[in-house]
């Protein structure tokens, strides 16, 4: 578990400030350093490493973000907080005292005077020079939006907005949406390309892709232990998508 297991034992403190500071201070009943945004230098040898905060930083803003999601239609409904439960269980493994944990986090953000927005500012401040990070971070909200079979207006407005906040187009917002909804297309729009495309400009999409996207290199950019196995999913899904496309594409 890691920084997690650091944090729960009570053996160690962070230096995180911002909208996603509050939410881990009052989560995790430490005291933390106020900032505007970001990580604070670490100063003292009981402090989290950088590699950690940033683990804690997409840790936190996972389920701060998915709480302000489930709560845009009013009331957080029993099947939102199922979803987000099933998430954690299925798509991500965590262990119970980690469920325990990540949904104090969803809690506290629902009644947190803090925005989706504000969330996703800071986390695009902490991974903007990771974008495989900012992809996986929009990818894990639609996998829980659309759990329920639908993605209402407003789930779609929130996630939209963090697609904008990290500087993502419009192209590309929408080639991540289709992963999510039933499309004949959905193949093509996981390797980032189009039915048009020539056969070499696929394979040098795919080749690409799975270069930035193996779990091994996702995981050195400070990905949290907890997502491995979603980003592992994702990888499989590329290598899927690309076996589609060549079979429809006839070539090898």
């Amino acid at each position: 578990m890691g920084w997690l297991g650091k944090i729960i034992g009570g053996t160690i403190g962070f230096a995180f400030g911002g909208p996603l500071g509050a939410i881990a201070g009052a989560a995790f009943g430490h005291a933390f350093d106020s900032a505007k945004n970001g990580i604070e230098p670490q100063t003292e040898g009981n402090r989290l490493t950088s590699y950690e905060n940033h683990q804690l930083t997409f840790f936190v803003a996972a389920f701060s973000m998915l709480a302000k999601i489930a709560g845009t239609d009013g009331a957080i409904s029993k099947e939102e907080v199922n979803a987000t439960e099933k998430f954690m269980l299925y798509d991500l493994n965590l262990d119970p005292e980690s469920r325990q944990v990540a949904m104090k986090i969803f809690h506290t953000a629902v009644d947190s005077p803090e925005s989706f927005q504000d969330f996703a500012a800071q986390f695009y401040l902490m991974f903007q020079s990771q974008p495989q990070l900012l992809e996986l971070m929009i990818d894990i909200l639609f996998r829980v939006s659309v759990a329920d079979g639908i993605l209402s207006k407003g789930e779609e407005t929130l996630i939209l907005s963090s697609a904008k906040i990290f500087r993502f187009s419009d192209d590309r917002y929408l080639q991540i949406k289709t992963r999510y909804i039933r499309d004949v297309e959905k193949y093509y729009a996981t390797l980032g390309v189009t039915p048009a495309d020539s056969e070499e400009t696929i394979k040098k999409q795919y080749r690409k892709l799975v270069s930035e996207f193996h779990p091994d290199k996702i995981i050195s950019k400070g990905l949290p232990d907890e997502f491995v196995k979603f980003a592992q999913d994702k990888f499989r899904q590329i290598q899927e998508a690309y076996e589609a496309v060549k079979k429809e594409k006839g070539f090898r």
